[in-house]
C-alpha cells in the first residue's frame, strides 16, 4: 500500500514538473530555440528520463541535429551533486574521512554518479561516487512508466503487447546501474573475456578501495571523444569496424552485453587504444535469447526471410487467437529483402525495428523481453558507427563474429543453409 502511494505522488511530480517546464518553455517555443529548456526538463524529471534522452541523442536519423548535441550533454555533464554532498557520501561509505586527495573539480556527472579523479598513496585514481536515492527514484519512475503501459496494453490495437514485461526489464537493469559491487565484477568480467582485443582497452577496477556507492577504478588520462570531428577521417572507417567488432563479440560470443556504448563511455586513448568506460549497463543474455538473436542476425545478413520469420515466430513471447502467422511471414520476408545488404547511411535499426514492430502488432506475434537488450544495445551503438563510416556495412560485418559462434558451437545452421 505504501508503495503504491509513492508511486502515486511521482506521478503527480512527474506531471507537474512537466506542466511547470512547459509554462517556462513558453518564451523558448516562441523563439523558436526549445532544446535547452527540453534538456532542463529531463534533469528535472530524473535519472531514468535522463537514460531515455542519452539514447535519442545517438539518433541523428529520429531527431533533428540541434536536439541530439543538447541532449548529448546529459551523457557525462549532467548537473553534478553539491561538493557537500558527495563528502557526506564518501564519509558514509569509508566511516570517516576517505583514503583519497580529490580533485572536485574535475568532475564528470551523469545520471547515476559523478565521478573526480582523485589521488591515492601517490597514483591516480578514478572515484565514481553514486547519487543519493538514485535506485529509489529509478524504480519509482519505472511503476510510474508500467502503469501507464498496463492502461496502453488494454488498447484493441495493443492487446496482448508485452510492454509491462519490457519496461519491468529494463526498469530492472537501469536501476542495476546503482549497483557498483556488480559493476566492477563486470568491468573485471568484460576485461577477462575481451583480453585478446588488443585495441580495446577497459579500466581496471580496484575492490579494494571500493566502498558501498563509491567504485574506484584506474584512471585512464588524455582521452579523446570517439567523434568523427575528433578523429582522423583516415582512422574512422578502421575505428568503426573495430568498435562494432566489440559489440557483435559480446553479443554473439560472450553474451555480457555493454547496452550503454554512448560517445560518454566510448573515447580514444594516446596510445591509439578505443576506450570503453562504464560497465554499470552490462546484462548476461540467457543462452537461448543469445542464440535467437544471432541465428536472426545471420539470417538477416544473407538476406534469408524465411528464417528470419521463423526464427521470430519461434522466440515471440505470446501468440493471439486472432494471429496472422501468414501475412507475419510475408511481411518479414519482405521486409528483410529490402534491409539486407544495406550500409550504414541506407539502413536505419530504428526504422528496421518500427517496421518489425508493427508487423508484430498487426498480425498478433510478440517478441520475448528478452530481445529488447540486443537491440538496445545496437541502437546505441548504430548513431556512434554511422558518425564515423556510413559506408559501413553493419551487417556484413557482422558474418566473421557468426562464422566464429557458428565453428565454436554456440551457433548451429540447419540443412538450407549449408545447402
Amino acid at each position: 500500500m505504501f508503495r503504491s502511494v509513492q508511486v502515486v505522488l511521482r506521478a503527480i511530480a512527474v506531471l507537474s514538473i512537466c506542466l511547470w517546464h512547459t509554462v517556462l518553455a513558453l518564451p523558448s517555443i516562441v523563439r523558436g530555440d526549445v532544446t535547452g529548456r527540453a534538456r532542463r526538463l529531463v534533469v528535472a524529471l530524473g535519472p531514468a528520463f535522463v537514460k531515455g534522452a542519452q539514447l535519442l541523442s545517438t539518433r541523428r536519423d529520429v531527431l533533428p541535429a540541434g536536439w541530439c548535441e543538447a541532449l548529448a550533454e546529459l551523457h557525462d555533464r549532467v548537473p553534478p551533486m553539491p561538493v557537500r554532498v558527495a563528502r557526506k557520501v564518501l564519509r558514509s561509505a569509508y566511516g570517516g574521512e576517505p583514503p583519497f586527495t580529490v580533485d572536485w573539480d574535475s568532475v564528470r556527472s551523469g545520471s547515476i554518479a559523478c565521478v573526480y579523479r582523485a589521488e591515492h598513496d601517490g597514483g591516480a585514481v578514478a572515484l565514481k561516487v553514486r547519487r543519493p536515492r538514485v535506485r529509489e527514484r529509478i524504480e519509482q519512475d519505472f511503476a510510474v512508466m508500467r502503469a501507464g503501459a498496463a492502461v496502453m496494453q488494454r488498447l484493441p490495437r495493443l492487446r496482448g503487447l508485452p510492454a509491462v514485461a519490457v519496461l519491468r526489464q529494463i526498469g530492472d537493469a537501469v536501476a542495476a546501474q546503482a549497483d557498483f559491487g556488480a559493476e566492477a565484477g563486470a568491468l573485471a568480467e568484460l576485461r577477462e573475456s575481451l583480453a585478446d582485443v588488443g585495441y580495446l582497452h577497459i579500466p581496471r577496477p580496484l575492490p579494494g578501495l571500493c566502498a558501498e556507492g563509491v567504485l574506484v577504478m584506474e584512471f585512464v588520462d588524455g582521452l579523446t571523444p570517439l567523434d568523427a570531428g575528433d578523429v582522423p577521417a583516415a582512422r574512422r572507417s578502421e575505428l568503426a569496424r573495430r568498435v562494432l567488432h566489440c559489440a557483435y563479440r559480446m553479443l554473439f560470443l560472450d553474451g555480457l552485453v555493454h547496452c550503454d556504448m554512448h560517445p560518454g563511455n566510448l573515447y580514444l586513448g594516446r596510445d591509439g587504444r578505443i576506450v570503453l568506460l562504464d560497465a554499470g549497463f552490462v546484462v548476461r543474455l540467457e543462452p537461448r535469447v543469445r542464440r535467437l538473436f544471432a541465428e536472426f542476425f545471420m539470417h538477416m545478413a544473407r538476406g534469408d526471410g524465411p528464417h528470419c520469420a521463423e526464427i521470430l515466430r519461434e522466440s515471440a513471447e505470446g501468440v493471439a487467437d486472432w494471429a496472422d502467422v501468414a501475412a507475419f511471414r510475408r511481411g518479414t520476408i519482405a521486409l528483410i529483402e529490402q534491409s539486407s545488404g544495406r550500409n550504414a547511411r541506407d539502413f536505419s535499426l530504428v526504422r528496421f525495428a518500427t517496421r518489425l514492430f508493427d508487423l508484430q502488432r498487426v498480425n498478433g506475434l510478440f517478441a520475448a523481453p528478452e530481445f529488447i537488450f540486443p537491440l538496445l544495445a545496437l541502437l546505441v551503438l548504430e548513431g556512434r558507427i554511422n558518425a564515423l563510416d556510413e559506408e559501413l556495412d553493419f551487417q556484413a560485418e557482422s558474418i566473421p563474429v557468426l562464422t566464429k559462434a557458428v565453428m565454436s558451437g554456440l551457433l548451429k545452421i540447419g540443412p538450407r543453409e549449408q545447402a
